[in-house]
């Protein structure tokens, strides 16, 4: 693909010694730092092999910012216009403006409406930009940067969007979540736990369950079956199986929590790079990592909201962290539209941690 030419300060990432400069910037970007979790260097490979446009800045041979330029129809259709994806976004802090130069000038050749970022490659996968919080570190799944980001965006004119928060929260050493037992049999409801050995089977139950119970969300798309196995690679040998639960109904799969044991001291340790040899050695001593959690996800299915069927998941999840030993729960982002969800967090003793945000910029303007 020939490059625009308004993308001359921007160069593609084509071969791979391009790529480990890509993937190396955020040893100096954050060099010393020990609150920020780079994203995993297996996943990006897997997207520069799969033809992902890749892009780095060079000041004096030296690679100062990054991005990634896409684009997915089912994202176009939800926001309603042509848009300009980007993500894996990093940069110094010179090297701002000139990143957003080329960011837009891309959406701009190809007729696109909208920049909207950091995405990776989509909202309902990972991405955003945290906007508070910068003493607390960040964690699997979620954003931490320097406070500088959100600075950089806003004075490009940038706006924010689907502005969230991400919440810590201890885990009580008392229950706080009351269920009448008594529905369970007059339901006829069921808490199904994690189970190694059968991930692949529980996995399409969650993803039918979660794009039913997220599809009204204005960020999020469909998840396939494909991405699904991308983002949960490897899941079975870090799952604690108390912290997978789903509840059915009458045998119909009704709502869903998935927590991991937070590994980010150990990514942050590797830099990003959990090789084979690293994953035999987090494996090896992943008993250290029972100590923290992160709720990746949870939802209950439209029809069923309501009903209290998240408080018998909480209830069972709960149970799990106490006897594992766990001390503190993290949860990746919640909407600021979407108090309920944050409920659960609120009833811990938790406080929101990281204000997060995604940004957009009109291009036709």
């Amino acid at each position: 693909m020939t490059e625009p030419a308004e993308l001359a300060a921007l160069r593609p990432v084509e071969t791979r010694r391009d790529l480990r400069e890509f993937l190396s910037l955020t040893d100096r970007v954050y060099a010393g730092e020990p609150r920020f979790v780079p994203p995993l260097h297996a996943q990006a490979r897997t997207w520069f092999r799969q033809g992902v446009r890749m892009y780095v800045l060079r000041r004096r041979g030296q690679v100062v910012a990054r991005t990634t330029l896409h684009t997915d129809a089912a994202l176009d259709a939800k926001l309603g216009g042509r848009t300009q994806l980007f993500g894996l976004t990093e940069f110094a802090e010179e090297a701002a403006e000139e990143l957003f130069d080329g960011i837009c000038a891309a959406g701009r050749a190809e007729g696109r409406q909208t920049a909207f970022g950091p995405v990776s490659l989509l909202p309902n996968q990972a991405g955003g930009v945290i906007t508070s919080g910068f003493g607390d570190r960040g964690f699997i799944d979620s954003a931490w940067n320097h406070p500088y980001y959100p600075a950089a965006y806003e004075a490009y004119g940038f706006a924010r969007r689907f502005e969230s928060d991400t919440w810590i929260c201890p885990v009580p050493d008392k229950e706080v979540f009351a269920f009448d037992d008594r529905r369970i049999e007059a339901e006829r409801l069921r808490v199904h736990r994690g189970d190694r050995r059968r991930v692949a089977e529980q996995l399409p139950i969650l993803r039918e369950m979660l794009n039913a119970s997220f599809a009204q969300l204005g960020y999020y798309t469909e998840i396939s079956a494909e991405q699904l196995a991308a983002q949960t690679d490897g899941l079975a040998y870090l799952l604690d199986e108390a912290l997978l639960l789903y509840v059915t109904k009458a045998e119909r799969p009704v709502a869903f929590v998935l927590c991991l044991p937070d590994i980010s001291e150990y990514v942050a340790k590797c830099r990003g790079n959990l090789h084979l040899l690293q994953q035999l050695r987090l494996l090896a001593t992943r008993s250290r990592y029972r100590r923290e959690a992160v709720l990746i996800i949870k939802g209950t299915v439209p029809g069923e909201q309501g009903h209290g069927y998240m408080r018998l998941l909480a209830r069972e999840l709960h149970e799990g962290l106490r006897r594992g030993g766990y001390h503190t729960l993290r949860s990746t982002y919640v909407e600021r539209t979407n108090p309920g969800s944050a409920a659960q967090y609120v009833a811990m003793g938790g406080r929101p941690l990281h204000g997060y945000t995604f940004y957009a910029k009109d291009l036709l303007s």
